[in-house]
């Protein structure tokens, strides 16, 4: 009966010692990291307005101190975030009678720098891109917003994904 103890007891000690830190969304993140920043993300398109990267900005650091115990700080974080809004594009998706569009697409691409120091095989250098489509008769300026709520929550999601999920 002893032996059963010891058993349990030895399995207790060897899975406290397993160094995996999760957050709140089950992500990995290295046990030695306590800070995260994200850098201003600049604006590298030809249309896109200086609110766009701004939003995109407060998007990503908002999703990161939500779903993650990492504290954000303006720079030099225990993880990095970094990078610029490279498309900012306005197309049609499908035409109705003559030359007016059905619907229209916003397609947005952000590049995106990851340093991990912890586990630099985790850190990347990668473009995300979303889009998304809203009625032709309406102008970009009257839906943007909705628009950009809805891309940058996909992004945001996928960037997330790409840095502590193994996506």
């Amino acid at each position: 009966m002893r032996w059963w103890w010891a058993h349990i007891i030895i399995g207790i000690v060897i899975l406290s010692a397993c160094k995996v830190k999760m957050s709140l969304s089950g992500a990995t993140i290295p046990p030695e990291a306590k800070t995260v920043s994200v850098e201003y993300f600049g604006n590298q398109t030809t249309i896109a307005g200086p609110h766009v990267p701004q939003k995109f900005t407060e998007k990503l650091r908002d999703v990161l101190q939500s779903q993650t115990n990492l504290s954000l700080v303006p720079k030099n974080g225990d993880l990095q975030f970094s990078g610029y809004v490279s498309d900012y594009i306005v197309s049609p998706v499908a035409i109705q009678g003559g030359d007016k569009p059905a619907q229209n697409r916003l397609t947005i691409s952000v590049f995106v720098k990851y340093v991990n120091p912890y586990d630099p095989s985790k850190s990347f250098e990668q473009s995300f891109t979303r889009y998304a489509d809203y009625d032709g008769t309406k102008n970009i300026s009257e839906v943007e917003n909705t628009l950009l709520t809805e891309i940058f929550r996909q992004l945001t999601e996928d960037i997330f994904n790409r840095a502590f999920n193994n996506w």
